[in-house]
């Protein structure tokens, strides 16, 4: 609210203000009152004049004199002081005395201080780029500087005199800071919006506070966060392109797989390799690749090799299923000379050892024997082993990756896979979807592999849009490994260029069209004969035929016989 001009103001709040120095003395002589720029001056502490005799603090004052009189002080220097009388009901009671700087260079060099200190702060006040408006305790506008009139598109003049109330009340903001200072008596932010221009501010009140705690005047700070926001959305959107383009490059590693012999089109296969990327990355031991046989662990797990940062390292690969029983430990850990008889006599170096700094791949991990599976476990626990005839153990420094087609929560039930062990290895589990749930990738593998192989024979075969969808059609239940044989087959042995009709004939002879329902016995023995194809087709030799179709070797070596597919 204004100020009422009828409220009395006292008189010593008057003088306290002063810039001149005055002293109140009695009829006494003594001081009862002397302003805060009188104690500056003479060099007292406030309050610490009061009752000291006045010719203490002026030597040699005379304060019955009215004529103006020039003194010399040791702290003051010299000044001119000027008595007048303190009159009360008439009658004098006291002696109010000023003292001003007696020679006029004072006054000029006090009088260009002043100026000079003036002229900074206003350089201060228009130079700023951050809005600046002083309003007084009512929030009336007092004044504001060059660049709040550019923030907020409006002159000084419109707002000097007036109370920000009214701004805000005809729209030059939508909230005001001084009224916020006003009301909660503390320093206030608030985010503004200016309506005029559309540009958002970030204003901070100040108060300075009358010695009696009212709000004496309230300075607010401007600044412009219009193109922070833009900046930062402009950021938001960087980063999204760069996570766009992350993905991107990801997607042409994956493609790049192909080099590998890996096909990663499809969703499930892609996310299967990203999980391989990520683990390879990071360099994570103990990985176990799930996934049918013919699905492509092993390349998985050079993959993962060669995308680590062991990639200059050894990658070791062992196939426990091939590895005779008796000498798997020999074959892991290693042996020292004379370990055992017919050992060689400088001893050898195991495939745990010859994989140092690389990776170790252990292909068909659920064929490992029962009593290596405790020695596995142990070496893996204690990332140490020891070579057979070894008295000292060496270090395991090298990347697990495990793989199986087997279904090894199965073999646990049957005990004859160690629970423990499979824990360990599945610590980051990759599950290799089979063939049939992604056609689109068969439809990659089948070009690439009719491409290296039309290279490696020197043949130009093509497989046209009918030949295409028998390709995707079919269940390959021997997954990329069957598709790999039936191709390099197809390229081989049929003499037309164009292998539609060929392919077509092959799912043909190995599928159910067109046949009447024989006897049982007929019945399995088609059966049998069309799983051994898919399984010569699909293994390389009679022993992974066993492991496809679940059955011992001379069982396969019979039955082959028997079905006169020996040299099929």
């Amino acid at each position: 609210m204004p100020h009422n001009p009828s409220v009395d103001i006292p008189f010593h709040l008057i003088l306290s203000h002063l810039d001149v120095p005055v002293i109140a003395v009695a009829l006494d002589r003594k001081v009862v009152y002397a302003t805060p720029s009188a104690d500056q001056a003479f060099d007292y502490e406030p309050g610490e004049m009061y009752g000291l005799e006045l010719a203490r603090i002026i030597p040699g004052i005379d304060v019955d004199q009215t004529t103006d009189t020039e003194f010399e002080h040791a702290t003051a220097g010299k000044f001119t002081v000027v008595t007048n009388p303190i009159l009360m009901n008439d009658e004098i009671v006291g002696t109010l005395i000023s003292v001003h700087p007696s020679n006029e260079e004072s006054g000029v060099t006090q009088t260009k201080e002043y100026k000079r200190l003036a002229a900074h702060m206003e350089a201060v006040f228009e130079t700023s780029s951050d809005g600046i408006w002083i309003t007084d305790g009512d929030g009336v506008v007092l004044d504001i500087n060059k660049a709040s009139e550019n923030l907020n598109s409006i002159y000084a003049a419109q707002a000097i005199g007036k109370n920000v109330a009214e701004l805000v009340k005809e729209s030059f903001i939508d909230r005001s800071a001084t009224l916020e200072v006003l009301k909660k008596k503390r320093r206030i932010s608030v985010l503004q919006q200016v309506r005029k221009t559309g540009r958002q501010l970030i204003v901070t009140g100040t108060p300075t506070f009358n010695e009696d705690g009212s709000i004496r005047l309230v300075v607010l700070n401007e600044r412009d966060i219009t193109d922070l926001n833009e900046l930062r959305s402009t950021l938001a959107q960087t980063r999204k392109a760069k996570e766009k383009a992350e993905a991107e490059l990801t997607g042409l590693s994956l493609m790049e797989l192909k080099k590998g012999h890996v096909v990663a089109e499809s969703t499930s296969m892609r996310k299967a390799m990203e999980t391989a990327q990520k683990l390879a990355k990071f360099e994570t031991s103990e990985i176990l690749l799930m996934g049918e046989s013919g699905t492509g662990k092993g390349l998985l797990a050079k993959f993962i090799h060669d995308t680590s940062p062991r990639r200059d390292k050894p990658f070791i690969q062992v196939n426990c299923a091939t590895l005779p029983e008796t000498l798997f430990e020999a074959e892991l850990f290693g042996y020292e000379k004379g370990a055992f008889t017919g050992a060689s006599e400088q001893g050898k170096s195991g495939m745990f050892e010859l994989a140092a700094g690389g990776t170790f791949f252990l292909d068909e991990v659920g064929e490992i024997p029962l009593d290596m599976q405790a020695k596995l476990l142990k070496c893996l626990d204690d990332h140490e082993y020891y070579p057979l005839g070894a008295s000292q153990p060496k270090r395991v420094n090298c990347i697990i990756v495990a793989a199986t087609n087997r279904n090894l929560k199965a073999l646990v039930e049957h005990k004859e896979f160690r629970r423990d062990l499979l824990y360990r290895l599945n610590t980051f589990t990759v599950n290799i979807p089979p063939l049939r749930q992604r056609p689109e990738d068969v439809f990659e593998l089948t070009n690439h592999y009719l491409n290296q192989f039309n290279t490696i024979f020197k043949t130009s075969k093509r497989i046209g849009t009918a030949g295409m969808k028998i390709m995707q059609k079919h269940p390959f239940p021997g997954n990329v490994r069957e598709l790999i044989g039936v191709l390099k087959k197809a390229v081989v042995i049929c003499e037309e260029d164009n292998l539609d009709e060929y392919l077509e004939d092959i799912f043909e002879r190995t599928g159910e069209k067109g046949r009447e329902i024989g006897t049982m016995s007929e019945e399995v023995g088609r059966l049998e004969r069309k799983m051994l194809r898919q399984a010569m087709t699909a293994c390389n030799n009679t022993r992974e035929m066993a492991g496809y179709l679940g059955i011992s070797q001379p069982t396969v070596v019979r039955k082959m016989k028997r079905y006169n597919l020996r040299d099929a």
